[in-house]
């Protein structure tokens, strides 16, 4: 059996009933592996049943013959029992343990569902992406990523209209662990109720203007008085550090230096945005915004800023990156003021 599947195909698939001896599950985002672990429990384990049909372990626990015990013990009262194994990679290619999970996964056990999870950060193994039914998940791109909060906080018990969504998106940042802790903050605060923008702002702590990408964009638009006066209350926001900010202003210096090269090429506004949102399409950076929308912000941006200009920026921020990460001696809001003010914006404030 080979199969590759995104994480919505995998879901609609489970969610018909439609299981898999064998999941295989990598990629970067735990939290849709843990979500996807959950539905594959949920479709083929009755609750009554749970306590005697489920196993989870860790992989470093497991030796050739404890996994082999796991995977063949037949169900108790039930048509099948689930064995989840997380963080696979702590088993050494070629030992013992390796083998005898390679072998098992050529000729399953029909009574079994047994998932694999390799952590984030891993190179898929090759051999059980060909045996078994392979999942990689990757992060949400960000037409999906208001829809999963969505989700999320109606199972939270909370309904969060499309625009207190996508504030939260903005205020939070694109990360899914920081984005699920500010909806369990919401669910406990307006449980059962519907929610609108400004009661986002209002229970997270950040109003709309003032999230880590209206920070970026005032830099790009070059005004340093606007990102020097939301720098502390940006830096309050859910999951956002300095380094954060730096690492997510660096990719969006790039795509406005990218945009001006090609301006610089002879080439008009409405081409170069055309190539940016192609160059978006094929690299698939994670962290940014509606892609359409980012290639004409990198555009418009360009205009205000030269080729030299932009580097000086990329040199900075980098240098910034290398302050936050190895001194104690400055905070991260003097060093993200004066990486502003260093980057040469024209907008000065008196």
């Amino acid at each position: 059996m080979t199969a590759s599947l995104s994480f919505d195909s995998a879901y609609r698939q489970i969610r018909r009933g439609d299981l898999s001896p064998v999941y295989y599950v990598t990629g970067p985002e735990d939290i849709l592996k843990d979500e996807l672990v959950d539905l594959v429990l949920q479709t083929a384990v009755e609750p009554s049943t749970r306590d005697f049909n489920l196993d989870l372990r860790s992989a470093g626990d497991l030796d050739a013959e404890r996994f082999t015990a796991l995977v063949e013990t037949p169900p108790m009262l039930a048509e099948r029992r689930v064995v989840v194994v997380k963080n696979i990679e702590q088993w050494r290619v070629n030992s013992n343990v390796w083998q005898t999970v390679q072998r098992y996964v050529a000729n399953p056990s029909p009574t079994t569902v047994l998932v694999l999870v390799h952590g984030a950060d891993q190179k898929p193994a090759v051999s059980l992406s060909r045996a078994s039914c392979h999942v990689n998940i990757e992060a949400l791109r960000p037409d999906r990523l208001a829809r999963w909060v969505k989700m999320r906080a109606e199972r939270a018990g909370v309904t969060l209209e499309s625009d207190a969504a996508a504030h939260l998106v903005e205020a939070a940042g694109p990360d899914l662990a920081p984005l699920g802790m500010e909806i369990e903050k919401l669910a406990a605060a307006a449980q059962g109720t519907t929610v609108d923008a400004c009661q986002v702002a209002d229970l997270v702590g950040v109003r709309r203007g003032e999230t880590p990408r209206d920070w970026i964009a005032a830099i790009l638009a070059r005004d340093a008085v606007r990102a020097c006066q939301m720098l502390g209350t940006v830096l309050e926001s859910a999951g956002t550090t300095g380094v954060r900010l730096v690492t997510n202003l660096g990719t969006e210096l790039v795509g406005v230096r990218l945009a001006r090269g090609l301006l610089d090429a002879g080439l008009g506004a409405e081409r170069v945005e055309r190539d940016v949102l192609a160059g978006l399409r094929k690299s698939r950076p994670h962290g940014l915004g509606d892609w359409r929308g980012t290639a004409a912000s990198w555009t418009r941006a360009a205009g205000r800023w030269t080729g030299p200009e932009l580097d000086r920026a990329l040199r900075t921020a980098f240098e910034a990156d290398r302050a936050l990460k190895s001194t104690t001696i400055a905070d991260e809001f003097d060093i993200l003021s004066e990486m502003v003010l260093r980057m040469g914006v024209r907008k000065v404030a008196a």
